[in-house]
């Protein structure tokens, strides 16, 4: 199963559109959108998507009866805690006790956004993965990530 990860979109629709784009020409399974989309409109360019779609809440998102409905009921509170291929997946915006849970060894995938930083970590039985920021407002590059759950191997992809 190839899961496509996104975050911290905040708005920036264009590079949203990128990044399902992106997702469907590499046949992913899942998008899953670790939070901060920030206003309702900015949904609109996942309804292009030709997988499923889950997210969970960020800090910055705004309206969010408006934005579950318009993500039809697939936006999730944070932490997450998912199984997809028999294996346990943690999906979050932000962790105060990120390495706590690492250490736990107890998840095969964590995901989590709210840095802006784009991260990849093998850490004992757990890949850690933060796509950084789709928007590209603070690092100023729009990234994502494609993690194969078969291998436990991830990707940053940055979006132009």
């Amino acid at each position: 199963m190839k899961l496509g990860i996104i975050a911290d979109t905040h708005d920036n629709v264009p590079m949203v559109k990128k990044a399902v784009e992106f997702f469907n020409d590499a046949e992913v399974d899942l998008v899953v959108h670790a939070g901060d989309y920030v206003s309702p409109f900015s949904l609109k360019p996942f309804f292009s998507l030709e997988s499923d779609f889950l997210g969970v809440w960020g800090n910055n998102d705004g309206d969010k009866i408006a934005l579950q409905k318009m993500a039809q009921g697939k936006i999730e509170n944070s932490p997450c805690i998912e199984t997809y291929d028999q294996k346990k997946i943690l999906i979050g915006h932000h962790f105060e006790t990120l390495e706590a849970l690492i250490a736990s060894q107890q998840f095969y995938l964590i995901i989590y956004g709210h840095s802006h930083k784009a991260e990849i970590r093998n850490e004992g039985k757990t890949l850690v993965v933060n796509p950084g920021e789709c928007g590209g407002w603070v690092e100023g590059k729009s990234t994502i990530a494609v993690v194969d759950l078969e291998t436990q191997k991830a990707e940053i992809i940055e979006l132009t």
